[in-house]
């Protein structure tokens, strides 16, 4: 019996992973999807040639286009909010600032597709995540902004608007996955690679960093960061 009851758990845990890879396959196919033709020009037939899968299979997961593409940008604004999470008051500020930095750049490289639609999103007027912005966002970014109030306070960065620095940081990490068409015009490559996201990653974080006042002792440490992405 004992023997019955481990395999049936063991059936029961590969089944949910299975489900858990193929829930993400479709999000991460889709990504590309709605960036190519946005929300509106996107339909359940191509979302589904787009991951290879029945229509079926999307309409059982995910039941409507609305859901997947809900899907899609809360999979990417859950993993922005938790690069936030090496910002507390106990870190070096420019470790701390550093690694949110890495992390930013690292997701823009490796889920351009994502933010694209993140950023059509927004410039629509964002009607699927205005709840979002004005709830969790707002609060993440003021929790935040208290840390580094905090580090202001005590003498450990310069004086800087907490907010608009958030503001900054997203415009300049983001801007390699958006605008990357722009980019490689300017650069004349065929697409932004290791070189290219790394010479990024560093005019970025001289920038913040310099800009907050910190001594290249403390630059250097923020480079030395342990979430590198």
């Amino acid at each position: 019996m004992p023997g019955k009851q481990a395999a049936a758990a063991e059936e029961t845990a590969n089944a949910g992973r299975i489900r858990r890879g193929q829930l993400l396959h479709i999000v991460e196919s889709a990504e590309r999807a709605f960036a190519e033709a946005g929300f509106a020009g996107t339909t359940m037939t191509r979302l589904a040639e787009a991951a290879g899968l029945p229509k079926a299979n999307l309409h059982y997961y995910f039941g409507t286009k609305e859901k997947l593409y809900r899907a899609v940008l809360e999979n990417i604004l859950t993993l922005w909010l938790d690069d936030m999470a090496p910002i507390v008051p106990e870190r070096a500020p420019a470790e701390a600032l550093g690694a949110y930095i890495r992390a930013k750049m690292g997701h823009s490289r490796a889920r351009p597709h994502a933010s694209k639609v993140f950023a059509s999103e927004i410039l629509h007027g964002a009607p699927h995540l205005r709840g979002f912005l004005t709830h969790e966002l707002r609060r993440r970014v003021a929790e935040k902004t208290r840390v580094i109030e905090h580090w202001i306070a005590r003498g450990r960065m310069a004086k800087v608007d907490p907010v608009h620095l958030f503001f900054a940081i997203w415009a300049m990490t983001q801007t390699y996955a958006d605008f990357d068409v722009q980019m490689r015009a300017v650069l004349g490559c065929a697409a932004l690679g290791t070189a290219e996201y790394e010479a990024g990653e560093q005019t970025v974080l001289r920038l913040v960093l310099h800009g907050c006042g910190l001594t290249t002792e403390d630059i250097n440490e923020g480079e030395q960061g342990p979430c590198r992405s």
